[in-house]
């Protein structure tokens, strides 16, 4: 890797975030083990945050501003509204998965990645729960736990697991939609698994252990660490439509080769137009 100064700044970033994010991890996996939490909830019944996502998210951030004050952040709880420019800046999701976390469910995650001119250059993605660390740099793959992770051969959803988050049903205005295309690929496909967590998912997919995925109607925090992972991992990501990935508007569809990326693109054309209606 070149020594340009936007090469030593995401070097610098790399080792300073993965420090950051143990300890981040070591809040989340406290907050887990505990038998009962402070719970709200935000747009509905099914959002839910916890005292844990605040706790991280302002670590992450007071953490990273006090040694890097210029730079800007996109993050779940407190920088939402943000739109990303030229000026380094960093996305976080403290806690993706937080409806599994406060169930006890060990499907979770830390999830931060860093731009640099509105190019990823880093991603992690840490399930202290599991101590899974999953990290990439552009340019320079893809790892978990240290070692070389690669996404799956499979070329056509016949063979192929599948993943969608199915609760995002719950959503009225979505509903018809995500289950239409569940009841499309659920019919072609080897199985359809859903996590829970987009960030991990999207880690499954980079290690290949899920060989495609498909999600509508997240956010930017839930995706940009994982689309590098599986970028670095030699693996494909597009828009839902197609088009070429997008930082500020995931709706994504993502597998370890071209070849099933575009046959997932066209069932999920097919399955919109599906009469089914459901009340």
């Amino acid at each position: 890797m070149s020594g340009t100064t936007d090469d030593i700044l995401a070097n610098e970033c790399y080792t300073f975030a993965l420090d950051l994010v143990r300890e981040a991890g070591a809040i989340v996996k406290t907050g887990y083990e505990e038998l009962t939490k402070t719970v709200n909830t935000k747009s509905g019944s099914w959002d839910l945050v916890t005292e844990y996502d605040s706790k991280v998210e302002n670590l992450l951030i007071t953490s990273i501003t006090d040694k890097y004050p210029d730079h800007r952040f996109i993050a779940e709880e407190t920088r939402a509204d943000e739109v990303l420019t030229d000026t380094p800046t960093w996305i976080i999701d403290p806690i993706d998965g937080t409806n599994n976390f406060v169930h006890g469910i060990p499907f979770t995650a830390i999830s931060v990645a860093f731009a640099l001119k509105k190019q990823l250059q880093i991603g992690i993605v840490f399930n202290p729960i599991m101590n899974e660390m999953y990290t990439a740099r552009l340019g320079q793959g893809a790892y978990l736990n240290g070692k070389k992770i690669a996404v799956s051969s499979a070329a056509t959803l016949d063979e192929s697991i599948y993943c969608h988050e199915v609760s995002l049903a719950r959503r009225e205005g979505i509903r018809d939609k995500h289950m239409k295309r569940v009841y499309k690929l659920a019919a072609c496909c080897q199985g359809v698994r859903a996590f829970g967590c987009a960030a991990l998912t999207l880690s499954y997919v980079a290690r290949g252990s899920i060989d495609c995925y498909h999600i509508d109607d997240l956010y930017p925090w839930d995706v940009a660490a994982g689309a590098l992972l599986i970028t670095e991992a030699g693996g494909k990501i597009y828009k839902s439509n197609g088009a070429p990935y997008d930082i500020m508007d995931p709706n994504i569809v993502c597998a370890g080769t071209e070849q099933l990326c575009k046959e997932l693109i066209e069932a999920l054309n097919g399955a919109d137009t599906f009469p089914l209606r459901l009340e």
